[in-house]
């Protein structure tokens, strides 16, 4: 685990703690929906810490997804193939639970391989899921053409700095951002001069800490958020990239995600083990979200607007769905060896999770593990007399 450990442990300021900001008591949570386990995907080979899954990404159709880590190669599968006819049946947990086991190799529909690992992909809007953005170890942006397999955008302007997080405008899909280790955030324009020129360039922090993360608001806003290693997350607005319009302050420790989950609230994740909800227009924070444990390493954060529920990884191995409404989690599951998947999952812990944006009453997350394998978990909501 040695390449992982050095690899996807987001970096940290040791020493500096902030007050959290007090909250009401919130009645207990229950779950309103039936989630069950669907489909397993893993190698025929015992997993290694080649297969690392950093990061997963349902296309704008939400019927393709991508996921990229350690491998160097980015693997696309359609939704369908991942959620065809079972191919076995298991008891788990004292359940009569039909589950399909697939091979990565069978299952894939398209792969393509890169020169670095991946730690972020993003599909890039107004192209009809043709193109997918990422962001790597050695400090650069790249596109893809999917169906050419091919790069067709290359920007490294991070001084080989790792690039943690990248994400397109959705107002204007050829604008993109990437958030480095070199402590700035930059926004970038692929017709600007050669090579992508600089649209803007902020160093959130003074001691140029990691900027971890960035998302612009998908809801027409002209904000982009970015998460610190400094503990807070910052917002600016787009059009003048001086200084920030919005500071959350209330993690204590490093801020790996940023998410936007409506026009007015904005989700964070950090290793002090703690999701954070807040309202946009004055920074305060609304809620805390805790059970999930995460004190060292990315775990995916993902939230599903439609439903307002949010999803993440556990350094327990373990994948936590929670409603906004609640600050504990309303479901939680272990992703145990079952079937053919019976490599040594000791060290292993869930590290990317990603929801279909679907509007309806069945609701589908993915997650992926530090040993590679993904797993697919369809929802149902639960019937008033239930």
């Amino acid at each position: 685990m040695n390449d992982f450990s050095s690899g996807f442990h987001p970096p940290a300021v040791p020493g500096h703690e902030t007050k959290l900001s007090a909250e009401e008591k919130q009645p207990a949570a229950r779950c309103e929906w039936d989630f069950s386990l669907a489909t397993v995907v893993s190698s025929t080979a015992n997993a290694t810490v080649s297969d690392t899954l950093g990061v997963i990404e349902f296309d704008p159709s939400n019927t393709i997804l991508a996921t990229g880590g350690i491998a160097r190669k980015i693997r696309i599968y359609t939704l369908n193939s991942l959620l065809r006819p079972q191919e076995e049946t298991v008891h788990f947990q004292g359940e009569h639970q039909s589950i399909a086991f697939l091979d990565h190799t069978n299952a894939c529909d398209n792969c393509i391989f890169t020169p670095a690992k991946l730690s972020s992909l993003r599909w890039k809007p107004g192209t009809g899921g043709r193109i997918l953005g990422s962001g790597d170890y050695d400090g650069v942006v790249m596109e893809y053409d999917i169906e050419t397999k091919a790069p067709i955008f290359e920007r490294d302007e991070h001084g080989g700095r790792r690039v943690w997080s990248v994400d397109y405008s959705h107002s204007d899909p050829f604008l993109g951002a990437s958030g480095s280790d070199d402590g700035t955030m930059q926004m970038w324009d692929p017709r600007c001069d050669e090579g992508g020129g600089s649209v803007a360039k902020v160093q959130p922090t003074k001691s140029r800490s990691s900027v971890c993360c960035v998302e612009f608001n998908p809801f027409g806003d002209a904000l982009i958020a970015a998460g610190c290693a400094d503990q807070k997350a910052y917002a600016y607005d787009v059009r003048k990239m001086v200084e920030p319009v919005h500071i959350f302050d209330g993690h204590t420790k490093t801020i790996t995600y940023v998410r936007f989950l409506n026009a007015q609230t904005l989700v964070s994740a950090g290793t002090d083990g703690c999701l954070k909800l807040w309202n946009i227009v004055d920074s305060r924070l609304l809620r805390t979200y805790k059970g999930h444990v995460n004190s060292r390493s990315f775990v995916g954060l993902s939230v599903w607007r439609h439903g307002g529920l949010l999803g993440c990884g556990s350094e327990n191995n373990q994948v936590f769905v929670y409603d906004t409404r609640w600050g504990e989690p309303i479901w939680v599951h272990g992703f145990e060896p079952m079937g053919r998947d019976s490599s040594d999952h000791h060290h292993a812990f869930v590290s990317s999770v990603c929801w279909r944006q679907v509007n309806e009453d069945q609701c589908t997350l993915v997650a992926g593990g530090s040993n590679g394998v993904l797993h697919v978990f369809v929802g149902k909501r639960k019937s008033d007399s239930e």
